[in-house]
């Protein structure tokens, strides 16, 4: 078994080159050699059960992975009755489209502060995830994962330490690690010896199985000194980071195999096809020995 790549959404490539519906992706993403799509609700979950099944069996038909990015509107850290009900309405949404297309894997965001210190933002996120894990499982969604993102702005909850700590709650939690959104957090000062360190803290507190198997965000990101995250980028553009080398060495080395999506602000097949191919080099570099 091997580590999956592919994009979020659609790139500007296959937009101008093959349609404006995600329903040829999968075929498409197929034909250039990637593995994964994961399909974007971050606006909002409009997607029909129709047109998720037909997309469902596209991508079966196509060997495509696919996930499911949740409404950035979800703020975990908001227990009140109203930010609660918004969440919960928001995450059954997201679990029906999931369902529909067959994907295991929903991306959620943590969400912002709120006011609140580090410690009570993550109790009360820790509190959220615990009510809508049992509300999920009731209503018959209890075979998708959620994918706790790393965020990239230093004011919102969600740095790799907080992301693991929700993950204890329960198998059905899998860190998303966006390496950008890392980088960003650091401004700029993530390199190789941090991105390893990533891999052995998520092993450190999952266990291997666990931590082999984690979702994956990846994109050059341009941040702004006084709070992180600005903007994604390609890789086509000067300057900025993180470099993917460190990261390809590193789940080559452990044998880990995560879903890999790129978050290219518009290349993401170019460079998720990169990724892949630096990826592959480096298996088989290590299986050669």
């Amino acid at each position: 078994m091997k580590a999956k790549f592919g994009t979020a959404g659609n790139s500007r490539r296959y937009l101008e080159n093959v349609s404006r519906s995600s329903l040829p992706a999968p075929a498409w993403l197929s034909s250039i050699g990637l593995d994964a799509y994961e399909y974007q609700c971050g606006r909002g979950v409009h997607i029909g059960r129709a047109a998720a099944e037909d997309l469902g069996r596209a991508a079966q038909e196509h060997g495509i992975t696919l996930s499911l990015h949740a409404p950035y509107f979800i703020n975990l850290t908001n227990t009140s009755d109203e930010g609660y009900g918004k969440n919960r309405r928001y995450i059954l949404d997201s679990c029906r489209a999931a369902a529909s297309m067959g994907a295991e894997r929903a991306v959620v965001h943590c969400g912002g502060l709120m006011g609140l210190s580090r410690r009570q933002a993550l109790e009360n996120a820790r509190e959220s995830l615990a009510r809508l894990l049992t509300e999920t499982e009731e209503a018959g969604f209890g075979r998708i994962f959620f994918c706790i993102e790393t965020m990239g702005k230093t004011n919102q909850l969600g740095d790799l330490t907080e992301v693991l700590e929700l993950c204890y709650l329960s198998e059905r939690l899998i860190p998303c690690v966006d390496f950008g959104h890392l980088y960003a957090r650091s401004l700029g000062l993530f390199g190789a010896e941090e991105t390893i360190r990533v891999l052995a803290d998520m092993e450190r507190a999952l266990g291997k199985e666990r931590a082999a198997g984690f979702h994956c965000h990846f994109s050059k990101v341009e941040y702004s000194p006084r709070g992180g995250e600005k903007r994604h980028l390609n890789f086509s553009d000067p300057g900025w980071g993180p470099d993917f080398e460190p990261l390809a060495a590193g789940i080559a080395e452990r044998g880990y195999t995560p879903t890999v999506i790129c978050e290219s602000a518009g290349e993401q097949s170019e460079d998720a096809a990169a990724m892949k191919e630096l990826y592959r080099r480096r298996v088989e570099n290590r299986e050669s020995f």
